[in-house]
Parts: structure tokens; sequence; C-alpha cells
């Protein structure tokens, strides 16, 4: 009896029979577990595999960045890397050209020797002919003087005479 008094004096207190209370909470008890099943499973299923999507577009992204990062990072090696091959020909074109200007100043060098000694061969070649002219002119008016002479007996003014017709005859 003392259970029914307490009860009593609760329903009175709170406004709800005990038994319309427990049977409320089986009754939801019974709604849970019935949502859950039905419910709850399905939309967390759900809510997984739109988390999943998620996850998958930002690991995707991820990858994407981690990818063009090292693009970019591979493209810039390259573009040093082209660089320093354009720097490389470059050096190497300046050195074939200097050292082609070298070879053409060495041959004009040469080319002018060789025509200055030519030169200077034909000049002693003329000198030596003009030399051999002169010696063979002189001869030839010594033989004359000489055989002038030989004809008759010269006396020192005919003697004067004959070495001014001489040099007369060397300058025609």
């Amino acid at each position: 009896m003392k259970i029914e008094v307490f009860l009593d004096k609760f329903e009175s207190f709170v406004g709800v029979n005990f038994w319309t209370m427990i049977f409320a909470w089986c009754n939801l008890l019974i709604l849970y577990l019935f949502l859950r099943k039905l419910l709850f499973n399905p939309v967390k299923n759900m809510i997984d595999s739109r988390q999943k999507e998620i996850d998958d577009m930002y690991s995707d992204a991820e990858e994407s960045r981690t990818s063009a990062a090292s693009l970019k990072s591979e493209y810039e090696e390259k573009i040093e890397h082209a660089n320093e091959e354009s720097e490389e020909i470059l050096k190497r074109a300046v050195r074939r050209a200097q050292l082609r200007e070298e070879e053409i100043l060495a041959e004009a060098n040469e080319k002018a020797r060789r025509t200055l000694e030519r030169a200077s061969e034909q000049v002693e070649l003329e000198k030596k002919r003009i030399i051999n002219e002169v010696k063979d002119e002189v001869s030839d008016m010594a033989i004359s003087i000489a055989s002038a002479v030989i004809e008759r007996d010269v006396s020192p003014d005919e003697h004067r005479e004959l070495i001014d017709e001489f040099i007369a005859e060397m300058g025609d």
C-alpha cells in the first residue's frame, strides 16, 4: 500500500498517471528502435557517402595541387636548363667568331706579307735589271771609247771631250 499511496501522491503532484508514463516510455523506445532501423541507418549511410565524396574531392584537389606544384618546379627547372644551354650556345658562338676573326686576320696578314715579299722581289729584280742595263750601256760606251781611243792617239783635251761625250750619251 505504501507504493500505491506514493504513486497517488506522485500522480496528484505531477498530474501524470504512472502507467501512462511507462506506456509512453515503451512507445518512445519502440519508436526509437523503429526509426533507428528504418530512418537513422539510411540517413547515416547517405551522410557517410556524401562525406566520402567530399573527402575524395578534397584528396583529388590536393593531388591536383601537388601535381601542379611538381609540374611548376619541373618547368622552372627546364627553363633554367634552357637558359643555361642558351648561354653556353652563345658563348660557343662568340668563341667561334673570335677564332674565325683571328683566322681571317692571320690570313690577311699572311697575304699582305706575301704581297710585300713579292713586291720586294720585283723591286729587287727590277733594280738588278736596271743595273745590268746600265752596266751593259757603260760597257758598250767604254768599248766605243776604247775603240775610238785605239784608233787614234788622244790628247788630254780630246780625252776630256770623249769623257764629256760619254757622259752625255749616258744621260740620253
